[in-house]
């Protein structure tokens, strides 16, 4: 039973490079294949619009990175791989959502506050060239997550921040509307992150700094030569510590070659020699699916209609819930009229819901109520506030199976019935 929903997009702005490989596509390939993991990949050209005025270019980034991802490995049959602007429902819960946005938290969004600070040290308007687009950015990256309840989400540092709004946001909706919403979890590989570019700095588009992913081989041997080194000769000690050579080829090779090769640092390997260790390093990777790559880029049609049989799978989940979304928040039909303050008490007074919360102990637990306030299930105490939440998500898709599973996790305190019919309240919701 796959009890784990990941979701993940990349922004439809360029071409891939080694940084989305390292730190989005590689990893999230591997997690869908994991057989309790549901993944949801999509491509961000809602997001594009943003930052890109080309029409031309976001149409060719949305081929190239839809290439990359099934040359990469990624089944379409085994997850929903789909085009963001394929799924109306995401702009329309964005609305929702930004309805019970506050300013104040959207003006502290680390892209806004830059954008501003940049304009306030040239002298300019705070907000000369600031579009609501970017302004947005946050609640509609909100409403790709929250529209599939992702438990995790994979994402680079910089990107923290909108995994955390996105939860202030669905709380602050569940409180308004009911338990629609799961709370997501930021998810980091640690080593891998962030990959340095050709200077040095973050890889990034914004620095022009990127070595695209499935260049020909020749320019990625021309790219990788140009990298930005020290000055130190042929038989010098070299550090690995702050090398973007050396940060590039760990995030490739395996344990036995990274030790190996800062063995080779510390005995003086040329800049040169180090740097034709880290291109057949990366082209032993990549060429066979550079290959790949290269026939799907021949065929767009194919890559097409890949991506509308994903949008119709991820329709199948967002048109209901939406559905279940404007019924919430009072857009109904006005043939089911009824007394609206009454329904709304009667809504509110049949969810159940979990309370987490810290105790002198130092661990952190949680519990489930039912409708009149009743306690049905007592976690016992988890090291950190994340497996806690973890475990409230299990339950919340996977029911009483979770408790099948793990019979001591949770003491029950009242009847199995009374906890599975709580329970499926928020396995519906989710659906």
């Amino acid at each position: 039973m796959k009890t784990l929903r990941v979701l993940t997009g990349i922004t439809t702005s360029g071409t891939p490079h080694l940084g989305n490989y390292v730190g989005a596509v590689r990893p999230t390939v591997r997690a869908s294949r994991l057989s309790e993991v549901e993944s949801f990949y999509f491509l961000a050209d809602y997001h594009a619009l943003i930052k890109v005025g080309d029409p031309a270019r976001v149409q060719r980034s949305t081929l190239e990175i839809a290439a990359t991802w099934l040359a990469c490995g990624l089944d379409p049959e085994q997850v929903t791989f789909y085009r963001q602007s394929d799924i109306p429902e995401i702009p329309e819960l964005a609305w929702l959502l930004t309805c019970v946005t506050g300013k104040g938290v959207l003006n502290r969004a680390h892209a806004y506050k830059a954008a501003v600070d940049k304009n306030t040290a040239a002298g300019e308007e705070p907000d000369a060239g600031v579009t609501a687009g970017l302004f947005m950015y946050p609640v509609l990256m909100a409403a790709d997550i929250l529209m599939f309840n992702a438990h995790q989400v994979p994402v680079g540092r910089d990107q923290i921040q909108h995994i955390e709004m996105a939860r202030d946001v669905a709380s602050s909706f569940n409180h308004l509307y009911g338990a629609h919403f799961t709370l997501p979890e930021a998810a980091i590989e640690e080593h891998v992150a962030t990959l340095p570019g050709l200077d040095g700095r973050k890889m990034s588009k914004s620095y022009d700094n990127t070595i695209p992913l499935f260049v020909p081989r020749e320019q990625l041997k021309k790219l990788i030569m140009g990298i930005v080194t020290d000055s130190r000769a042929p038989g010098e000690p070299k550090d690995t510590e702050g090398s973007a050579l050396f940060q590039l080829y760990q995030a490739f090779a395996s344990t036995e070659e990274t030790t190996a090769l800062a063995q080779a640092y510390a005995d003086g390997i040329a800049w040169g020699d180090a740097k034709q260790v880290l291109f057949e390093r990366l082209d032993a990777e990549i060429a066979p699916l550079r290959s790949v790559y290269d026939e799907l880029i021949q065929n767009p049609a194919q890559l097409e209609k890949i991506l509308k049989m994903g949008a119709d799978k991820a329709r199948a989940i967002a048109t209901p819930f939406t559905a279940r979304l404007r019924h919430a928040v009072g857009l109904r039909p006005l043939d089911s009229l009824t007394d609206t303050s009454k329904t709304a008490k009667m809504a509110k007074a049949a969810a159940p819901s979990f309370k987490q919360y810290r105790q002198a102990d130092g661990l952190f637990y949680f519990k489930l109520m039912d409708a009149k306030g009743q306690l049905l299930l007592q976690s016992t105490g988890f090291a950190s506030p994340k497996e806690a939440a973890q475990t409230i998500a299990l339950l919340q898709t996977s029911g009483t199976n979770v408790l099948a599973e793990n019979p001591s996790l949770l003491p029950i305190k009242a009847d199995l019935e009374a906890v599975s019919q709580a329970l499926r309240y928020f396995s519906e919701a989710a659906e």
